[in-house]
C-alpha cells in the first residue's frame, strides 16, 4: 500500500455569477466582487484592491449600459491565482459589437470607462464567447506584500 501524497495548495480560485443586465445588477456584481476579494486577503488601499474594484464597477456598467439585450443577464467571473498574484476579470453580455474607447472631451459626461480600465489594469482585451456576444477581461497584479497563498 502506498502513502497518500499530501494535496498541492490551491493556487487558483475562481468565483463566477450571472446578474440581471440592469444597474441593479451591476451594482451587486460590483459589491459581491468587493466580498470576494476581501476573502481572498485583498484590503482596500493594497495591492491591486482598489484597480480591481474600480476595474470591476466599469465593466459591469458596460456590460449594463452598452452590451445589454432585453431578456439576457450578463456574467462576472473572478479568477485569482495566488501564486502569481494576478486577478483575472471577465465580464460577458450578449450583445455582438466589441467596446470601443472614446477620446472624451472635458465636457462629456461618459466615455470614460474603458479609459479607466486601460489606466487600471495591467492588460485588458475581448474575445468572442460560447454562444452570443463577447467577453471583456481585464488583468490586475496584488502587488502586496501580505498577499495569501
Amino acid at each position: 500500500m502506498t502513502a497518500p501524497r499530501p494535496q498541492a495548495p490551491l493556487t487558483v480560485r475562481s468565483f463566477a455569477q450571472r446578474f440581471s443586465a440592469t444597474r441593479r445588477g451591476a451594482r451587486l456584481a460590483r459589491l459581491l466582487a468587493v466580498h470576494q476579494l476581501t476573502d481572498w486577503g485583498f484590503a482596500p488601499g493594497v495591492g491591486g484592491y482598489d484597480a480591481a474594484v474600480l476595474v470591476v464597477a466599469e465593466l459591469s456598467a458596460n456590460a449594463v449600459l452598452h452590451g445589454r439585450v432585453p431578456g439576457r443577464d450578463f456574467a462576472r467571473l473572478l479568477r485569482y491565482d495566488d501564486q502569481a498574484g494576478r486577478l483575472e476579470i471577465e465580464v460577458s453580455d450578449t450583445h455582438h459589437a466589441d467596446p470601443i474607447p472614446k477620446a472624451p472631451t472635458s465636457d462629456d459626461e461618459q466615455g470614460r470607462g474603458l479609459l479607466l480600465v486601460e489606466a487600471l489594469a495591467d492588460r485588458w482585451g475581448v474575445r468572442d464567447r460560447r454562444g452570443p456576444g463577447k467577453t471583456v477581461w481585464a488583468t490586475v497584479l496584488n502587488n502586496s506584500p501580505s498577499q495569501t497563498t
